[in-house]
């Protein structure tokens, strides 16, 4: 016994997924798709493994240490196991659909797997399901994505969504107009990434004024907006948050009900992104729902946004799935009968052998109803 039970122990951070959560987990991943699909993106699926090379090229490189690396034997080459699929996504724009019109419009779906867990995220195996524009740098497709990454939690039961935007080249771009470069610039982006008010004064001079105020920008969106607004930034810089504005000002006219916020100093999960990013939240749920943003792909340096759902953390923001259409057929029902059944929508489970008692027979198996002279009768306990 002691052996079966060591033989069924998983890696930390791995799992099954058991019924009826495999069936949740597969039919959530489906509405996502459904979601995006019928705005347009077209699927597709790259392969789980694929050369080190290309995987971790240009942005990949960020994904380098969270990702397992292997020997093919067949070509003797290192290989990677996707630990995003982003760039993998960005990959075939560039190479296999470079001759597709563009903007072009791609979604997936697909496990990853990553080297370690993180504490908000323990997982280290799960379904990410996304979608990206390759091709435009208009203010509109970043507006357009953010819209569909909060739609397709909707469409799948996800409520209560707040979406924070963030601005990951704004420091990176008032650093290099300051002049603070190597280990001054490293303190400063440790600071910011914790908050740490005090310690961004302690730099002194203009810069503590502009990353104090940069700080004091977080927040809801129209105190965010009023606070940038007020700050003299260089001229990238300020395209960036007129960027901002243009999308808020799309985001408040498709969806006013939707819950903003700014971030404008945070950059930890964004290493790769060279524009506007977003992560997407759900009250109450631990772990962001979902996260994205403006990057270039790797292969041609066209400009693209994107984000990517995770599915775990959907899944804690949703009920427990409940099998309320699942019918047992006791033992000698006609086939003819149980295609029938199916036909209008019943998951049919059939006898094996005679039952003493074909309502027992029902619970033991978990199902909800059972036939009885041809009619689906509901088991006590299952009443909605």
């Amino acid at each position: 016994m002691t052996d079966v039970v060591n033989k069924a122990l998983l890696p930390d951070g791995l799992r099954d997924v058991l019924p009826p959560d495999a069936d949740h987990e597969a039919a959530v991943a489906q509405t996502l798709v459904a979601a995006f699909a019928a705005r347009g993106y077209q699927r597709v699926e790259p392969p789980l493994v694929e050369f080190e090379d290309s995987l971790l090229d240009g942005a990949g490189q960020a994904m380098s240490t969270a990702t397992f690396r292997l020997m093919d034997p067949v070509s003797q080459r290192m290989m990677g196991v996707r630990a995003d699929m982003t760039i993998q996504v960005a990959r075939i724009a560039a190479t296999r659909l470079r001759r597709a019109p563009r903007p072009l419009r791609l979604a997936y779906a697909g496990n990853v797997l990553r080297v370690k867990g993180s504490q908000l995220r323990p997982e280290r195996q799960f379904i990410q399901a996304g979608v990206e524009i390759v091709g435009s740098e208009e203010a509109a497709a970043d507006a357009e994505i953010i819209l569909l990454a909060v739609e397709a939690l909707g469409e799948a039961g996800v409520a209560d969504l707040s979406v924070d935007i963030n601005m990951p080249t704004l420091v990176p771009g008032l650093c290099g107009a300051l002049g603070l470069t190597g280990r001054p610039e490293a303190e400063l982006r440790t600071a910011l990434d914790r908050k740490d008010a005090a310690a961004v004064a302690a730099i002194g001079g203009r810069a503590a004024d502009l990353f104090g105020a940069l700080l004091n920008a977080s927040g809801p969106v129209d105190a965010a907006l009023a606070a940038l607004a007020k700050l003299d930034l260089p001229e990238d810089c300020a395209a960036e948050r007129r960027r901002l504005e243009a999308v808020i000002g799309v985001l408040r006219a498709a969806a006013p009900a939707l819950s903003l916020t700014v971030d404008a100093v945070e950059y930890r999960g964004f290493e790769y992104q060279t524009g506007l990013s977003f992560t997407v939240f759900a009250k109450g749920v631990r772990g962001e729902m979902g996260r994205g943003g403006r990057y270039h792909v790797a292969q041609n340096g066209e400009p693209a946004t994107g984000f990517s759902l995770f599915l775990d953390s959907v899944l804690r923001a949703l009920p427990a799935r409940r099998d309320d259409r699942r019918l047992y057929l006791p033992h000698g029902t006609p086939a003819a009968a149980g295609r029938a059944l199916r036909k209008d929508g019943w998951i049919t489970v059939a006898g094996l052998v005679a039952e003493a008692d074909a309502d027992i027979e029902a619970r033991r198996l978990g199902c909800s109803h059972v036939l009885r002279d041809g009619v689906a009768v509901t088991l006590a306990g299952h009443e909605s």
